[in-house]
């Protein structure tokens, strides 16, 4: 595993895994979210996106977080595996209502430093809880769908259903970098 790019709804926990993974392998953490959004929500024009992702991953080891489509030839043509973080539908809605509840309050910075607002959160069409609700089952189908499609065969899937799992699985790198690196 040495190109990996973690996937699932958003509020699954992609960033976080990612974060953790990248900082264990000790390897460079590329965050779409980051890279996609300018500072106070304005999404980075396609074409510039592609090339600040094309630029991060010619490393020969990396760890990135994010579902972009306009992207996914690029990054999923040069990964090596994808971790999927299938969580159930009730998991995820609590996970994104407190930490956008936890966002909102703390004023933390996320996505290319920017602030969540109570507003934005709670009242607004841009909504991330809105953003799960309607997002949730079509981001699940098309996974199924787009893991068969034969440009992606050179993928490992690894496909984690909950959050012991997927500590399970990173225990279990854990053990095998302590192996590798006594």
């Amino acid at each position: 595993m040495n190109r990996i790019i973690v996937i699932g709804t958003s509020c699954s926990g992609k960033t976080t895994l990612a974060s953790t993974l990248a900082q264990q392998l000790g390897v460079t953490h590329i965050e779409l979210d980051a890279l996609h959004w300018l500072p106070n929500w304005v999404e980075r024009d396609n074409t510039e996106f592609a090339e600040l992702v094309e630029k991060a991953i010619q490393t020969e080891r990396w760890v990135m977080d994010g579902n972009y489509s306009i992207v996914r030839d690029i990054t999923w043509k040069r990964a090596d595996t994808i971790i999927w973080l299938n969580y159930s539908f009730p998991l995820v809605i609590y996970r994104a209502f407190s930490r956008t509840i936890r966002r909102t309050i703390t004023r933390e910075r996320c996505c290319g430093n920017n602030v969540e607002s109570f507003r934005q959160s709670f009242l607004s069409r841009n909504s991330i809880l809105l953003w799960v609700l309607t997002t949730y089952h079509k981001v699940k189908t098309r996974y199924s769908t787009i893991f068969n499609n034969p440009d992606f065969a050179h993928l490992k899937v690894i496909v984690l259903h909950t959050p012991a799992k997927t500590n399970e699985f990173v225990q279990s790198l854990n053990k095998q970098t302590e192996q590798q690196y006594p």
